[in-house]
């Protein structure tokens, strides 16, 4: 009986004691409530930015293809065996360098006989013209007939035209014999030889080789029907000025990202549209004098020049995208902040072109701006 007794005493002070802080606990939440109610909820800080308008130089960068502005197929233009091949396959040529020889003991026989035919011609002639000579007098004193007038006349013409054929003939030899060498008409890099020594070439199997022109270096790029029509509508609206006679600086972006020390210029635009490919061609010509672009080479290009007046440029994090389309945050001035709708262009760098939806001189959010709600009050930072 006493044991139990002792027990009932120990719960019942346990429990006592558990009640006592039970009842501190919810004094001291309570007084925590009633200071948290009396208390107004601190600002957020958000960083903000004023917005300004300013002339901006823009570029637009696009895929493009080099390709050599000339191109020249090497053809041999008379027939015969091809007796050497003078270059070195790939190596640069210089214009006039001999690439080919074809054998040229043939074309020498001929020229030989056209040059023998030709003094042959030419003594006939001199004959002809002894003979008229002496045969005018003759026929002035009616020694001889008008007949004998005439032939001796006739002779001399015929003489005189068959000089005319020999020296054509001779010269369509030498000619012939001057195409036995064949030279590069341009500096440029070869490609391989079509033909080895000894071939009979003929008019089926002529061509030999390909020259091919590595400076000026043609790019040629292509703008899509909508990029086409977005740029002239923004030209005709203000939003974009072109560059005076729309001489746009070309800049050539390797496949390593480092820029070709050579600007070009665009020299061509195709005026008929490419209903294949659905877009306009354009083609810029650029020095390249080192040949580091070959032909057929992809690149970027940049078309640099353009400049939009007046722009308005936020930094990209300042916009955000909600179920009806991108928006920012305004901070008006009493520190109340709106959600304003915008438009927005391309990115430049960091920030993005806003086109509709914000004027010169309004503050926006840059940072905090993910837990704000429309009409409450911050506290605004400048943004450096």
């Amino acid at each position: 009986m006493e044991r139990r007794t002792g027990d009932s005493g120990i719960h019942a002070a346990r429990m006592i004691a558990f009640g006592m802080v039970f009842l501190a606990a919810l004094d001291f939440g309570g007084c925590g409530k009633e200071k948290k109610a009396g208390s107004p909820p601190a600002a957020p800080t958000v960083t903000v930015m004023e917005v300004v308008s300013r002339d901006v130089p823009v570029s637009a960068e696009y895929v493009a293809q080099t390709q050599s502005s000339r191109q020249v197929n090497i053809y041999a233009r008379v027939s015969g065996f091809l007796d050497r091949r003078l270059y070195t396959e790939g190596a640069t040529v210089k214009e006039g360098q001999v690439l080919f020889q074809i054998d040229p003991k043939p074309f020498q026989v001929q020229r030989d006989q056209a040059t023998a035919a030709l003094a042959k011609q030419e003594a006939a002639l001199e004959v002809a013209r002894t003979n008229l000579a002496r045969t005018k007098p003759l026929a002035a004193a009616d020694a001889l007939s008008q007949k004998d007038l005439d032939d001796a006349t006739g002779q001399f013409h015929s003489a005189a035209a068959a000089v005319d054929q020999a020296r054509a003939q001779l010269e369509s030899a030498r000619l012939n014999l001057s195409y036995c060498t064949i030279a590069s008409p341009v500096h440029g890099v070869t490609s391989a030889a079509l033909l080895q020594e000894g071939t009979y070439i003929s008019p089926q199997n002529s061509q030999l080789t390909t020259v091919t022109l590595l400076s000026p270096m043609w790019v040629n790029f292509s703008l899509s029907e909508n990029e086409m029509q977005g740029l002239r509508s923004q030209i005709a609206k203000g939003q974009l000025r072109p560059p005076k006679d729309n001489s746009y600086v070309v800049e050539i972006v390797l496949v390593d990202g480092s820029i070709f020390p050579h600007a070009g210029r665009i020299t061509f635009a195709d005026p008929s549209y490419n209903a294949q490919t659905g877009t306009f061609l354009i083609r810029a010509s650029v020095e390249n004098p080192g040949g580091i672009l070959r032909p057929n080479q992809y690149v970027r290009v940049r078309l640099k020049g353009a400049i939009r007046p007046t722009a308005i440029l936020v930094q990209q994090r300042a916009v955000q995208q909600g179920p009806k389309g991108h928006f920012v945050w305004v901070v008006t001035g009493d520190g109340i902040v709106e959600q304003r709708p915008v438009v927005v262009g391309e990115w430049y760098g960091e920030d993005w072109f806003i086109q509709e939806g914000l004027k010169r001189g309004e503050r926006i959010v840059v940072d905090g701006g993910l837990s704000l709600r429309p009409g409450i009050k911050v506290a605004a930072q400048t943004a450096r």
